[in-house]
């Protein structure tokens, strides 16, 4: 029995979130559960991040142990048969027994998607916005957030974590055609935060907030100055990037 990666991209819109419930669907039960029809095996699914309800996945990483019977590419050809449409599995990798997906992850890569004209392919899959939204302001908000360490104040109250230190790699806003898309690389993300943040730099591409009060806000480490958190179905997980040792080739 190995220890394997799997490369899984969702539309989490019907789904409770990435993590299993005793009343709601998941992204993580659902996985589990045909896992164990397909292959025959008691495995168990661990994902690397834990995406909100209605939050969508390009590459969310999760691990399993299992003991392969067949080809790798045969094994994600029959799981897909057996999800729905919905959910579908990239690729399966062997990595290192004593590899573990959630901690040596190396950096998580976040989007925010907003669309300035009504899509029908966006429907469901980001926030409709035709007001004025001054870009340029919002950048520099994002400057603000590649100097700072601390996110406090773009957390969900009575989370269970240690501290609120976050390490941005990139923080950015880019305009493609009728897009606006808010990318946010970074070594670990609190609950809620990309989506604390997309709300709060809103309201200063709104007008409703200087750069200078979002500053205070980021500094202030206090979840009721900041913004609403912007609707789950514009964010999507781009990417979770590892050392490339902990695999086995």
């Amino acid at each position: 029995m190995g220890r394997y990666f799997i490369e899984i991209s969702y539309n989490g819109a019907n789904y409770s979130g990435w993590q299993s419930q005793t009343n709601a669907p998941s992204v993580q039960e659902t996985l589990q559960t045909t896992a164990r029809k397909v292959f025959k095996q008691e495995i168990e699914i661990i994902g690397s991040s834990r995406t909100d309800a209605g939050v969508h996945a390009l590459k969310q990483i999760a691990q399993m142990d299992f003991e392969p019977t067949e080809d790798l590419n045969q094994c994600v050809f029959r799981w897909n048969m057996a999800l729905p449409n919905d959910i579908a599995i990239r690729q399966i990798q062997e990595v290192k027994p004593e590899t573990q997906c959630r901690y040596d992850a190396i950096f998580r890569t976040y989007q925010y998607v907003i669309t300035r004209k009504k899509d029908p392919f966006y429907e469901g899959r980001s926030l409709f916005w035709y007001g004025a939204l001054d870009l340029e302001l919002m950048n520099k908000c994002c400057q603000l957030i590649c100097e700072a360490l601390d996110f406090q104040a773009f957390s969900k109250v009575h989370t269970a974590v240690n501290h609120f230190e976050c390490d941005i790699q990139e923080a950015n806003w880019q305009r493609e055609g009728h897009l606006l898309l808010f990318n946010i690389k970074a070594n670990r993300f609190l609950r809620g935060m990309v989506r604390a943040l997309v709300g709060t730099m809103m309201e200063v591409g709104k007008g409703k907030k200087t750069v200078e009060e979002f500053a205070a806000v980021l500094n202030g480490k206090d979840r009721k100055k900041a913004g609403e958190n912007a609707p789950a179905c514009g964010l999507y997980l781009l990417e979770v990037g590892y050392p490339q040792d902990v695999f086995i080739l």
